[in-house]
């Protein structure tokens, strides 16, 4: 039982760090990831993209005047 949780949970990981870092293309990642996860190549594409992208709020935060 613990394996199978562990298990979905690495899964979802780079669904998971997009959801925490509020990225501006968190949907994409989660889409990503649920559907070509299973390959190696898409999971680390989706971590990739979680980890390289931009928080939302860097996006649109604007200091100054």
């Amino acid at each position: 039982m613990h394996f199978l949780i562990f298990g979905i949970g690495l899964y979802f990981l780079p669904s998971i760090i997009a959801a925490a870092r509020h990225t501006h293309n968190a949907t994409g990642i989660v889409l990503l990831n649920l559907f070509l996860g299973w390959t190696v190549v898409g999971w680390f594409v989706a971590l990739l993209m979680a980890l390289c992208s931009a928080p939302y709020y860097a996006c649109y935060y604007h200091r100054g005047w």
